[in-house]
């Protein structure tokens, strides 16, 4: 199990954030989303047209116990999703039945307020230029379907640069 401190005094959100205490109080007191520091959770937005996969990846990081979860199935939701949730990352299928991936990680990127969301594309496909056109377009990393969805809990743990959940033996 992990000892990941999940509530925070308003001290410990101020150093955590590099701003004074006061600065937190009246994040709060304006409406300014503190919930990730309140849960110590990790926004996730699970996005792909198979729902079998979505509810698969969310059982997977469900059982973690360190996201917050929520789920888009095409590109057009996930742009909506992405604007009102604010993740910390994005787990993007490439191929979406109207928007491709590289287009909303075009869209993401063009928003600046959006900088510190990161984006794992996954998808089928294998083509190396097809991969690097993804991160020229915004992509931090991806990685090809089939996977097991603790390979893919490792992904975003070092894309989010937290701890890699202990294997059960």
């Amino acid at each position: 199990m992990s000892n990941t401190k999940t509530v925070f005094t308003t001290g410990e959100a101020a150093k955590i954030c590099k701003v004074s205490q006061q600065t937190i109080i009246r994040m709060k007191d304006n409406g300014i989303p503190t919930d990730a520091l309140e849960s110590g959770r990790k926004k996730l937005l699970i996005v792909d047209d198979d729902q079998d996969l979505v509810d698969l990846m969310r059982d997977g990081f469900e059982r973690d116990g360190r996201f917050e979860i929520r789920t888009a199935n095409n590109g057009f939701d996930a742009g909506m999703q992405v604007k009102e949730f604010r993740p910390d990352l994005v787990v993007l299928d490439v191929m979406l039945p109207d928007i491709n991936g590289r287009e909303v990680c075009q869209r993401v990127r063009s928003d600046r307020t959006m900088d510190t969301v990161k984006i794992l594309c996954i998808s089928g496909m294998v083509e190396a230029d097809k991969i690097s056109d993804l991160r020229s377009a915004g992509a931090n990393d991806f990685m090809q379907k089939p996977f097991t969805i603790d390979q893919l809990i490792d992904r975003v743990c070092d894309q989010l640069e937290i701890e890699r959940p202990v294997a059960m033996v």
